[in-house]
């Protein structure tokens, strides 16, 4: 195998939600990266007997999307996932369609492009008119998926099977971040985790992430990291650990942005 461009001892910054980082280490080990976890979030599942009732319901509907791996997961505590479908199962991505089928679940459609849009121009979800959909995921997120349905004719029934619980970043994990070593990467790949981040960071550390990199995971998200301040984005092929371990590794290797 040819072995990765040497470069000097760095750290790649994840965004993941509390105790969900360990895939991101395995990407970057390799790679000679030490892998800070900064979670703004922890994701809490739905337990309540509504909600198991209400997910019951949905999965018999015509087109069911889920919109990431947590969803499928808060999903398959309430429900069983492995029965037969009567309608087309969609995930936003491939680590959405891979948890699925790990809780027994088959005939699965995802698209190559793993964000909102790509999932919106699969053709099971171009005419909708007089289906019934359904959305699980959670409270939050952009929207445009819950929309999109809804405008093209479908009756949408939403289950939240989770919900993320904002964290705040302890003292001694910003302790930490100052002493990481440079450069630093940012992996990118929820809007809101970056919200969350960038409202919590004080002044010296805020000055500090502007001046190094982000990967990220979709163009939405690298425009957004721009907006934010941050001028070195690096658009990665898609929001999969080892995705956005190999757009760092190549972004400080050339040391060059999107």
């Amino acid at each position: 195998m040819k072995r990765p461009a040497h470069v000097p001892e760095w750290t790649l910054l994840s965004l993941r939600p509390r105790g969900q980082h360990a895939a991101l280490r395995r990407a970057a080990a390799p790679l000679g990266a030490q892998v800070l976890g900064l979670s703004p979030w922890a994701l809490v599942a739905q337990r309540d007997d509504a909600t198991r009732a209400a997910l019951a319901q949905a999965l018999g509907n015509d087109r069911v999307v889920f919109s990431s791996p947590a969803a499928v997961h808060a999903a398959a505590r309430l429900v069983p996932l492995d029965a037969p479908h009567p309608g087309t199962w969609l995930a936003v991505g491939a680590g959405t369609a891979a948890a699925l089928r790990a809780h027994g679940a088959t005939d699965i459609q995802a698209p190559q492009r793993m964000d909102s849009e790509g999932l919106l121009d699969l053709p099971a979800l171009a005419q909708l008119q007089g289906l019934r959909a359904a959305l699980v995921t959670a409270p939050g997120g952009r929207g445009i998926i819950a929309q999109t349905l809804q405008d093209r004719g479908a009756k949408l029934q939403r289950v939240d099977v989770y919900r993320r619980q904002p964290l705040r970043l302890p003292p001694r994990q910003l302790q930490r971040l100052r002493r990481q070593p440079f450069p630093w990467v940012l992996a990118l790949s929820s809007a809101e985790a970056l919200g969350l981040l960038l409202e919590q960071l004080p002044e010296d550390l805020l000055a500090r992430l502007h001046s190094q990199q982000v990967v990220a995971a979709s163009p939405r998200l690298v425009a957004l990291a721009q907006e934010a301040g941050i001028a070195r984005v690096r658009l990665a092929d898609g929001p999969m650990p080892a995705q956005l371990a190999t757009a760092a590794h190549a972004a400080i290797t050339t040391g060059a942005g999107c």
